[in-house]
């Protein structure tokens, strides 16, 4: 990631620093609508004409260990930025926890082709730099509609660029591996959410509105490791 990226992120955060972090259940920021929705448009679009074609072909095509396999060789690649954000949260003991994770799934685990971490006891954790901003109370700021990359708030748009800087994926000097391998993740991930965009598909009547509400509540649960707050209205 260039400077200007990383001044950007900065002056984002410096931003963000004022806000207020709210529950999902309250109003959010979103002035961009009219541009996050043509983006989601874009994004439906592309969607459907090559990455959810691509998924369904990779999840008919290979067989379901050899797709455990790919989701726990990426899950296990990017440890490295669970682990660091696990610390920057004030988790120590999960942050040594998921240290264990690493060493043994990518010893015993071939490289993290396999999750004997998870058998041994070691729980699987999800941080990234998006939740520790949101731990320490920064606001989400706007709801984006990222290109290709789909919805996100100004927050974990910050938390992006952090996060990039300590993914060993990203940071791998070989182009063609590294771009071979992120493709490789994209269609695994996409392929992991069929179901989900199927539920979206069916149950929604404006998609864009479900799939905003739906992040934002996956975020807030994310930031308290799945036991938030209890709801606090003010009826006054």
């Amino acid at each position: 990631m260039n400077v200007a990226s990383r001044m950007i992120a900065l002056g984002l955060l410096a931003t963000l620093s004022g806000c207020a972090n709210r529950p999902p259940y309250e109003d959010i920021s979103d002035p961009l609508e009219p541009v996050n929705r043509a983006v989601d448009t874009f994004n439906d679009k592309f969607d459907r004409a090559l990455l959810k074609p691509t998924a369904q072909v990779y999840e008919k095509a290979v067989p379901p260990l050899a797709r455990s396999s790919v989701t726990n060789f990426f899950s296990n690649l990017r440890e490295p930025i669970v682990i660091v954000n696990n610390l920057l949260q004030g988790k120590p003991r999960q942050g040594v926890a998921d240290t264990g994770r690493l060493l043994v799934n990518t010893t015993l685990g071939v490289f993290g082709l396999f999750d004997p971490a998870t058998q041994m006891g070691l729980e699987k954790h999800h941080e990234d730099f998006g939740q520790t901003l949101g731990r320490w109370g920064v606001g989400e700021g706007w709801y984006l509609v990222l290109p290709i990359l789909g919805p996100s708030t100004v927050r974990d748009g910050v938390g992006m660029v952090v996060d990039y800087q300590i993914d060993p994926l990203a940071q791998h000097d070989e182009v063609r591996e590294r771009n071979s391998l992120a493709a490789l993740s994209v269609v695994d991930t996409r392929a992991r959410l069929l179901s989900a965009t199927r539920l979206r598909d069916t149950a929604a009547l404006d998609p864009y509105l479900f799939t905003r509400e739906a992040y934002r509540q996956h975020r807030w649960d994310r930031i308290y490791d799945g036991h938030p707050p209890p709801p606090s209205f003010d009826y006054e």
